[in-house]
């Protein structure tokens, strides 16, 4: 059994390393995305109406 687990390995290897990258590419995003919504958001800006004649 472990022996059919290996060779699965070696023969997909490529494939195994593409898609751990891809998932730790996805979590590093969604973590920079958390940390940046996380952070205190700055005064709004205030847009004044004035009505000229």
């Amino acid at each position: 059994m472990l022996s059919k687990i290996i060779q699965f390995v070696k023969k997909h290897q490529d494939d195994i390393i593409l898609l751990i990258g891809v998932i730790l590419i996805s979590l590093l995003s969604f973590a920079a995305g958390y940390i940046a919504a996380g952070l205190p958001e700055k005064e709004p800006i205030e847009v004044d109406k004035t009505q000229s004649l």
